[in-house]
């Protein structure tokens, strides 16, 4: 079963404390997710932070009120970033600039790094050309043709050279403890998640969510991608080391127990998922005509772009499986239809 042991986020520029010397903390995002979890451990003559939400001048203005307020005025000597995504990475840099060192997963780090190089002012050939693969509806594809697309460097602070890798199988110790590191995949490659050995905490970033399952998307960066395969073996794997008690502190939404229940959820609405899509592909559909048998909903415009590199990735997965053949329709589109 699951269970929330705290019904109550702490409030901008407040901490709750988890256990002895671990912060919980939060920042706020402009999106349907309006938040990122964030938390600091203590060494003692500073913190330990993990994750950071994204680069802005609200978030360094919490930030500091955080640092002289439950943070006690001690510097973060460290920040951890368990993977990629600006809402995670985002002011990485800031701390760094601040005297903070840097440990994330290579992977992570490049991205980041190669990511923010990458500034366009309109999507550039290769996106658009992914978003007619994909069955972009005409409307949206016509508005986004010309407007100008998320930077990743609007969101995050350039990253100095120079940072610590996380590795898959070793350990770190952070605020007294040591934790396991065992990395995930499908929501991003090489997702850092921490598992302390002297107690029953688990640091599970976006890899170990509740009530909501996290997005595993296709871009253009890698338009074949299979990351629902990646997500299905990480859940797999973490399976042989969850128990009830273990405290998962999530990068959104409230820390939970009972995380075996939650992987197997996990599991069995990817696969239903998949089986709803199979179902629904008896006709050649493309990504953008395959939302309602994945969501069981409506989308709206603001989860459009989510939706869209999600049913990508699905039908990605099925094809490469097997399942599913692809071909290349009149209209530029991938098209998908079950075997």
């Amino acid at each position: 079963m699951i269970k929330y042991p705290w019904d109550i986020a702490p409030t901008e520029g407040r901490a709750t404390e988890i256990a002895p010397g671990i912060l919980w903390m939060r920042l706020p995002l402009p999106m349907a997710l309006d938040h990122v979890n964030v938390y600091a451990l203590d060494d003692g003559d500073s913190w330990t932070v993990i994750d950071t939400g994204f680069a802005s001048k609200r978030g360094r203005a919490i930030w500091t009120k955080l640092l002289d307020g439950p943070l006690a005025g001690k510097p973060v000597g460290r920040v951890v970033v368990t993977h990629h995504h600006p809402d995670h990475v985002g002011l990485a840099g800031w701390f760094m600039g601040n005297g903070a060192s840097l440990a994330m997963p290579r992977t992570g780090w490049l991205m980041a790094r190669m990511l923010t190089l990458d500034v366009q002012d309109t999507p550039n050939p290769e996106t658009l050309t992914f978003y007619q693969r994909a069955g972009m509806d005409p409307d949206v594809f016509e508005k986004r043709r010309t407007e100008r697309p998320f930077n990743f460097a609007d969101y995050v602070t350039p990253l100095p050279l120079g940072y610590s890798r996380l590795i898959d199988g070793d350990e770190i110790t952070m605020g007294g403890r040591v934790w396991d590191i065992r990395m995930g995949g499908g929501h991003a490659p090489e997702h850092a998640t921490f598992w302390c050995r002297d107690n029953d905490l688990v640091i599970g970033g976006d890899q170990l969510l509740p009530s909501i399952s996290p997005n595993l998307g296709v871009y253009p960066t890698e338009p074949d991608a299979d990351p629902v395969t990646d997500w299905l073996h990480a859940c797999a794997h973490f399976q042989t080391f969850a128990q009830d008690n273990h405290l998962v502190l999530c990068g959104h939404k409230l820390p939970f127990t009972g995380l075996p229940t939650r992987l197997r959820q996990l599991i069995d609405n990817h696969h239903g998922a998949l089986t709803r899509l199979l179902d629904h592909l008896s006709e050649p559909r493309n990504a953008g005509e395959c939302f309602l048998p994945l969501f069981k909903r409506n989308i709206g415009d603001g989860e459009y772009g989510l939706a869209l590199v999600e049913a990508v990735a699905h039908l990605n997965h099925l094809h490469q499986s097997g399942q599913a053949t692809r071909h290349l329709r009149d209209d530029g589109a991938w098209v998908f239809q079950a075997i």
